[in-house]
């Protein structure tokens, strides 16, 4: 009998291992850095704004997630191949990604942005970007949206991260960035980025640039997209949303 007991409590011990262990919750972030939504600190821990809401989000939505450094431009082949399964990595809600993935309702939004020099008179559009070298983040909506609008009038160098884009802008190898405005505010503020400024928003093209960022899961998989959709509802109707965004913006981004 007590054999029977500890057998049967043994295999009740394991099987709830296993459940944790099936439930964990493996989240995609770019592994390269983009302060201040997520970057390594000194001790090798991943910190940031994405990183704290991605806590947040699976703490409301009651999931054991696990933050996984995936380079981005293999981020959608992991999600697929189930190496991961969720992108939380500023990734824009797009008709083109849509066909591929599904996406949750947005947990926040954020223009592009052209960056250059204080000293260069560049406007966000053809016109003002004629003749210029404008640095874009590859596998970006920023690469696709270039693609389509500047690349008739501009020069367009292609990098794997944002940040060697900034460092060639910094550099003056090239005239301008287009990325986010969010992550562009934190550069110009910086000693680093001190040399530039924001010179405006682009048109939109939500057909390009999307309808803000998203989570995104694997199609089909309507059960954990609905959850996380919970999640960012509920961080953002009990204020925790407003409360991590307030320690790294001076502005709303929901």
């Amino acid at each position: 009998m007590k054999l029977n007991m500890i057998l049967s409590t043994a295999f009740i011990t394991l099987a709830m291992a296993h459940t944790a262990a099936a439930e964990t919750v493996k989240v995609g972030i770019a592994a390269e850095p983009y302060p201040p939504f997520a970057s390594m600190d000194s001790a090798g821990k991943w910190t940031g704004w994405e990183v704290e809401i991605i806590d947040a989000i699976c703490d409301a939505a009651k999931l054991e997630c696990e933050v996984t450094p995936t380079a981005w431009d293999g981020i959608i082949p992991s999600l697929l191949g189930k190496q991961i399964d969720v992108i939380m990595a500023s990734m824009s809600i797009t008709e083109e990604r849509s066909k591929t993935i599904d996406f949750t309702n947005k947990y926040y939004n954020s223009p592009a942005v052209i960056v250059a020099d204080k000293s260069m008179e560049i406007t966000p559009d053809n016109a003002g970007l004629k003749g210029k070298i404008l640095g874009i983040q590859a596998s970006t909506t920023h690469a696709t949206y270039a693609q389509e609008h500047f690349a008739d009038d501009a020069e367009l160098k292609s990098y794997q991260t944002q940040d060697e884009a900034n460092q060639d802008l910094i550099a003056g190898r090239i005239d301008a960035t287009q990325a986010d405005a969010i992550a562009m505010a934190d550069f110009v503020n910086s000693d680093a980025g001190k040399c530039c400024e924001i010179k405006g928003a682009v048109a939109d093209d939500e057909a390009i640039l999307g309808k803000g960022i998203g989570a995104g899961v694997r199609k089909g998989d309507d059960e954990l997209r609905e959850k996380l959709n919970a999640g960012i509802a509920a961080i953002v109707e009990n204020g925790t949303h407003k409360k991590i965004t307030d320690k790294y913006f001076t502005v709303d981004i929901y």
